[in-house]
């Protein structure tokens, strides 16, 4: 008999449990509604708090009151505390603290208390607080296990010890935590009382998630599509966006149409519209990518950003001018080999274009996601799109219009 057949139940958890982790929430509770409210219990226990929120928010009201029956007391109380706390936040990761002592227990009496706890959770500090509950302390296994079994708590306990606040932003978060790497962090309010804890790697798991969701962000894709995402709500999550990208499309196609004259006149400049295009899409997803890596890092402070919007210009310029001398050199090749007499001419029409939407792909990289929070928008949320607009327009813009005044 395989143990999949000994324990069907068992596997039913452990197989709902990883597919619940591979949906959104709202897609996760759809999953998790057609089974009974205890097994959803167990299931939502071994999911990462923030998720577990998210789930329980989808879920039926009469469901969830049939999952907060059948879970633990201590499970439930957290839940409640954790949904106290906006999306985002350290309070909704937080996980319930079992191991709580008071300063004067000896050695002894904290083993004694802890024998039972470990065969049903990760025990990793013990928590230390006085009668009113705040964090006094935390005490380490290697401690207990070195110390005298009659020592108190309060002769071994670590003093002033490191918690983050409830409210405090994911982002926030680990820019505390960067440079300390601890397994677990007590979560504190102001006054210093303990709610919870969370652990490290709950908050990297969640941090990677989010830097993940940037890459799709930029381009339109939900942060809540996965892989097992079903094709209509993919289809729903990305179909808006296209439409809009189509839109910015035609700008660009119309500032094409304004100098169709032009192009009828000097058709070789239709070669060297995707250049100029590429070129600069290039140029302002550098400054994109390096300008929403200072925000998410915390890099990007505030009063600094027309430095970094005139560095971006800078940077623009630089290399469009060395770049446009490449392509201006391929222009006067190919309309010398045409027989144009204003190779000349068009070779530095190419040069001046290049650098111009250059320096302003650059400038658009930077100004994207900054105007885009200051209006309380995600940073990250379809920047891609707006920008690819923008050089093309620019790009094309110039390229023509400078071919019109001067050739």
């Amino acid at each position: 008999m395989t143990q999949e057949q000994q324990n069907p139940q068992e596997t039913d958890r452990s197989r709902l449990v990883l597919a619940a982790k591979a949906r959104s929430p709202g897609e996760a509770a759809k999953l998790l509604a057609e089974y009974p409210a205890a097994l959803i219990a167990e299931v939502l226990q071994d999911l990462p708090p923030a998720l577990t929120q998210d789930v329980l928010a989808e879920l039926p009201g009469g469901l969830v009151d049939g999952i907060v029956h059948a879970a633990p007391e201590q499970t439930v109380a957290q839940w409640r505390t954790n949904q106290q706390f906006p999306q985002g936040s350290i309070g909704r990761m937080m996980e319930p603290v079992r191991a709580v002592f008071r300063p004067q227990m000896s050695v002894r009496e904290t083993i004694e208390q802890l024998r039972p706890l470990v065969r049903t959770a990760f025990i990793t500090y013990g928590y230390i607080i006085d009668e009113s509950g705040r964090l006094l302390g935390i005490v380490t296994m290697r401690d207990l296990l070195f110390a005298d079994d009659g020592a108190p708590l309060e002769s071994i306990m670590l003093r002033n010890a490191f918690a983050l606040t409830p409210d405090l932003q994911l982002a926030d978060a680990m820019k505390l935590v960067l440079d300390r790497h601890y397994p677990v962090y007590p979560v504190c309010d102001g006054e210093g009382r303990l709610l919870g804890l969370v652990r490290g790697q709950t908050m990297f798991a969640e941090q990677a998630f989010e830097i993940t969701a940037q890459v799709g962000s930029m381009v339109g894709v939900e942060k809540e599509e996965r892989l097992a995402t079903p094709l209509k709500s993919s289809f729903r999550f990305r179909h808006p966006w296209l439409q809009i990208n189509l839109l910015t499309a035609f700008v660009a196609g119309a500032v094409v149409a304004i100098f169709q004259d032009t192009v009828d006149r000097l058709v070789i400049l239709a070669l060297f519209l995707p250049v100029l295009a590429g070129q600069s899409g290039n140029t302002g997803c550098q400054a994109l990518a390096v300008t929403l890596r200072g925000m998410t890092l915390g890099e990007l402070k505030a009063g600094t950003e027309r430095a970094l919007v005139i560095k971006e210009a800078s940077l623009g310029a630089l290399n469009g001018a060395f770049t446009g001398l490449v392509a201006a050199l391929g222009m006067f090749i190919v309309a010398s080999y045409q027989g144009n007499p204003n190779a000349l001419m068009l070779s530095i029409v190419v040069w001046v274009a290049l650098v111009g939407s250059c320096v302003a792909s650059g400038v658009c990289g930077a100004l994207v996601p900054l105007t885009l929070k200051r209006f309380g928008f995600d940073p990250a949320t379809a920047s891609s799109i707006f920008l690819t607009t923008a050089t093309d327009v620019v790009s094309m813009g110039l390229l023509l219009g400078l071919a019109a005044m001067l050739i």
